[in-house]
C-alpha cells in the first residue's frame, strides 16, 4: 500500500469530519433558535437524536482518522502490512480494502 493511497485515505476523513462537524454545528444552531418541543413532534426524529446521530458518526471517524494516522506511522517505522497480532503480512487484498488494517483477516475473526 502506497503512502498516497493512505494519505488520500486520510484527506477523505478529514473531509468527512469537516462535513460532519458543520451538520452537527447546524444541529445545535436549530435546536437553540427552535421552541419547539422536538421531544413531542410527530415529524420525525427529535432534534436530541439528531444531534446524538450525527455525534456518532463524528466520534466514528475521528477514530478512523487515528487508524489512518496509526498505519502512516507503522509505515514510517516499516511495520505497515504486519499484523499486529501474529506478526504475519496482512494481505493486500484486506489493505486495499481496509488501508489501516492493523491485523491480518485471521485474527481479525
Amino acid at each position: 500500500m502506497s503512502a498516497e493511497r493512505l494519505a488520500e485515505e486520510r484527506a477523505a476523513v478529514l473531509a468527512q469530519i469537516a462535513a460532519l462537524t458543520a451538520e452537527f454545528d447546524a444541529v445545535v444552531a436549530a435546536s437553540r433558535s427552535s421552541n419547539a418541543d422536538d421531544e413531542h413532534d410527530p415529524e420525525g426524529a427529535t432534534i436530541a437524536f439528531e444531534r446524538q446521530q450525527v455525534a456518532a458518526l463524528l466520534d466514528a471517524a475521528r477514530r478512523r482518522l487515528a487508524d489512518v494516522d496509526a498505519a502512516l506511522a507503522r509505515r514510517e517505522t516499516g511495520d505497515y502490512g504486519t499484523c499486529e497480532d501474529c506478526g504475519r503480512p496482512i494481505a493486500p487484498e484486506r489493505l486495499a480494502a481496509r488501508p489501516a488494517a492493523r491485523t491480518c483477516i485471521d485474527c481479525a475473526r
